[in-house]
């Protein structure tokens, strides 16, 4: 996945919705910013990230979506949205 560019707007919602990082390292790690953004993200956010990525990047997040992060709704929306159908498991963390 191509990198994401630092702009005051993505860092503002890289802040917001990954609150546990710096907002320069959640927008380091494309997929996982993704995945955030697509489960916590406002109308808004997912507007300003339609001008920076395309549905690749969508479908390239949901095919690397790490454990815990999406809720079956968020899941089920973004594969529907994506193509992605039947919609897929949600990711499981190995034990």
């Amino acid at each position: 996945m191509k990198p994401l560019p630092q702009t005051p707007q993505l860092l503002t919602v890289a802040r917001r919705v990954v609150w546990f990082k710096p907002p320069e390292e959640a927008l380091a790690e494309p997929a996982h910013f993704l995945a955030h953004v697509m489960t916590y993200g406002t109308v808004e956010d997912l507007k300003l990230l339609a001008g920076v990525v395309g549905l690749a990047e969508f479908r390239e997040a949901l095919a690397q979506a790490p454990p815990g992060i999406f809720d079956p709704r968020s899941w089920a929306y973004w594969n529907a949205r994506c193509g992605r159908q039947p919609t897929p498991p949600l990711p499981t963390r190995a034990l």
